[in-house]
């Protein structure tokens, strides 16, 4: 291991995490566990207590529990924004453990993980500040009448998190479903759920009640599909696969739970021949390398203005070719590792397939081993041309560095282009005509689109796909509405009796 790494080591180390469920941590009702491994060293990190049916049983009983009769939803508005307050309080005076662990447990850089950590401790800090405002309304009817709505929690809550952004990911949905006043059953994704784990201590620490925050890291066939089907539970949020977002929909609606899903991505990004070339250059290989390229709406459809292709290609290709892989806690280091030997076989499937089916790799293609970390899985950045629109790594999911490239002609061809897919989360447009950057963008079929910007995800801002990239926004005032119900109440204040049947 590296000097790097072993100067940052955690300070306290913890070789095993337990389940949390109820306000303890306990041990798996079958014994079992999860090794979770660094993926940038192929090394053990820690063993995590497994979660089976029976444990997820008594997380949903302890979560239907602490909704039916505790005090959390019943607490004053004020008293839960102070709490979401706590437990930011408590992440940012434990950053640099979190993001250390995040680094461990991910083997992405350093850089994107201290990124990650921050946006995770603001958005409790925005759930803490929205929910205050977030209220009914009230209406006069004609014939005085009056109607006003309440805001009441949905009620108990499981919560599917991805492996590719462990914390923010469960930030994104702890925060608003606590802020309203629900009870959550929390499965973090089996690669990855350390930082989850530690986020629910947290918010016991903060003061969180116990049963209303559980953590119980299993399997998603097992753990995950019965907290899909459990009658007890009212709402499942899930981030993911496609695929598996239509087998929880499915399985959802035999109980008629509310189901938000954000899915996969095959996002588009428009450079047209006015654009600033360098800030779109660099925009670029942000949009489609961060993370490794593990992020549902990376940029991975990259389409050029035919004037200014063969200029941007050089620029393009030339930085891809700069980008260092190594140490993921060496500043210098520019893109981490991949997250397991699965995914890394996945990405290179499409790579040769491709080639196979006539694209050219324009720059890397290939596994690669950096010195220090050959027992880690690590693709290079990897940029394929000579491809067509109905290729399957133009049309379907790779999930990591590859971005293909094509070449458009004028404005009409390139929101065609960008449209042509199932999925419909991110897009980026690249112009300095801010009137054809506007139309560009109203038309692009999806949930979000970044202007002469590369950033897609901030707190405030609404975040959710179209098509089947799912339903539902997250990270923004509007997920509140997605863990309340609205109740209607009509009242009469008119002087007279009603008789409507006049008897």
């Amino acid at each position: 291991m590296s000097t790097i790494i072993e100067e940052t080591k955690l300070e306290v180390k913890r070789d095993f995490y337990s389940l949390l469920i109820n306000g303890e941590q306990v041990k798996s009702s079958t014994g079992d566990t999860i090794k979770v491994y660094n993926p940038a060293t192929g090394e053990l990190v820690a063993e995590v207590a497994k979660a089976s049916q029976e444990d997820a049983e008594r997380a949903v009983q302890a979560a239907r529990d602490a909704f039916d009769h505790g005090k959390w939803k019943k607490m004053p508005v004020g008293y839960r924004a102070r709490t979401l307050n706590k437990i930011a309080e408590i992440m940012r005076s434990r950053f640099k453990e979190l993001v250390e662990l995040e680094v461990l447990n991910t083997g992405k850089t350093v850089d994107a993980a201290q990124g990650q950590i921050n946006q995770a401790i603001e958005d409790f800090e925005f759930y803490a500040g929205a929910i205050v405002g977030h209220r009914g309304v009230v209406n006069n009817l004609p014939g005085q009448f009056q109607n006003y709505t309440e805001k009441e929690p949905v009620g108990v809550c499981a919560q599917i998190i991805p492996w590719n952004y462990p914390l923010m990911m469960a930030a994104w949905k702890i925060a608003p479903a606590i802020a309203v006043g629900c009870s959550i059953v929390v499965k973090p994704a089996s690669l990855t759920p350390l930082t989850a784990i530690v986020l629910g201590e947290i918010c016991l620490e903060a003061g969180v009640p116990a049963g209303v925050v559980n953590i119980v890291p299993g399997s998603g066939a097992d753990v995950g599909n019965f907290l899909v089907e459990h009658p007890n539970v009212d709402k499942v949020a899930f981030t993911g696969s496609t695929p598996i977002g239509k087998d929880i929909m499915g399985k959802a609606s035999q109980t008629l739970k509310r189901v938000t899903l954000e899915l996969g991505g095959k996002s588009p990004n428009l450079v047209f021949e006015d654009a600033d070339i360098d800030a779109a250059v660099d925009g670029s290989l942000y949009g489609i390398f961060y993370n490794s390229g593990q992020s549902c709406e990376a940029r991975s459809r990259l389409y050029i203005h035919e004037a200014i292709y063969d200029e941007f290609m050089e620029k393009f290709v030339s930085k891809a070719k700069q980008i260092v892989l190594g140490n993921p806690f060496d500043k210098g280091t520019h893109m981490g590792a991949i997250i397991d030997q699965g995914q890394l076989d996945t990405i290179d499937g499409y790579v040769q397939r491709a080639v196979k089916e006539g694209a050219e790799v324009l720059a890397g293609g290939k596994v690669v081993k950096p010195e220090g970390f050959e027992s880690g899985f690590w693709y290079e950045p990897t940029i394929i041309g000579n491809v067509t629109q109905d290729m399957e790594i133009v049309q379907e999911e790779i999930f990591g560095p590859v971005v293909t490239v094509m070449k458009f002609k004028d404005e009409k061809e390139a929101i065609a282009l960008a449209n042509d897919t199932i999925y419909g989360l991110g897009s980026a447009v690249w112009s300095k005509d801010g009137a054809r950057a506007t139309r560009v963008a109203n038309q692009i079929q999806a949930g979000i689109v970044m202007v002469n910007c590369p950033f897609s995800a901030m707190p405030g801002t609404p975040f959710g796909g179209y098509k089947q990239s799912g339903f539902g926004r997250e990270l923004s005032i509007e997920t509140l509405d997605l863990y309340t119900e609205t109740k209607s109440i009509v009242s009469y204040f008119g002087s007279r009796p009603l008789n409507p049947l006049g008897l």
